[in-house]
């Protein structure tokens, strides 16, 4: 009995990856809403919040996870034509370090700017996990869009990022 139960788990588990894997989360059409929240960590992913604010599609960003050191002008800089939106449109957040903190960080902020749509901006294999957090973090009167930045991850980071979502779901019913 207890072989098959274990038996049954993997066979979930490794379906649920299968699922995972194959399935990640798209781009998103460039829709109103009014605001855009970026997490770093990776490529391209400023870029696209950007390609947002210049649409005319949102009025705020939010850059999550930004290194204490890093300065607004020398962010702008490394995005050519993007100062002005540096100085009206988009807040630096430098509290967070994981993805639970750019959550709560978001949170925060969406509820102080008075958000009541917000687009997520990051990577594809990363938006299952970022999404849950922000659900468990955000108001629910708060309408969220996945806005997931295409990328080609290796199987190995797929892996991981399975692992981490499947342990923070377990945490969170720990209460964790």
């Amino acid at each position: 009995m207890i072989r098959r139960i274990f038996s049954f788990i993997i066979l979930a588990w490794m379906l649920g990856f299968v699922w995972f894997a194959l399935l990640l989360p798209q781009p998103a059409a460039i829709a109103q809403t009014d605001a855009v929240v970026v997490l770093t960590g990776g490529p391209n992913r400023i870029d696209r919040g950007l390609d947002i604010l210049k649409a005319g599609k949102s009025r705020k960003m939010l850059i999550s996870g930004v290194d204490r050191d890093v300065k607004p002008a020398e962010l702008a800089a490394q995005y050519p034509g993007s100062a002005r939106y540096f100085t009206c449109c988009i807040d630096l957040g430098f509290q967070s370090v994981d993805t639970r903190s750019n959550a709560l960080e978001t949170a925060r902020w969406a509820t102080r700017n008075k958000v009541k749509t917000l687009r997520l901006v990051t990577h594809d294999w990363h938006m299952r996990r970022a999404r849950f957090e922000l659900d468990r973090s955000l108001p629910s009167d708060i309408i969220v869009t996945n806005d997931a930045v295409a990328t080609q991850p290796s199987l190995n980071a797929l892996f991981k990022e399975y692992n981490k979502y499947w342990l923070r779901a377990v945490a969170s019913l720990a209460g964790i």
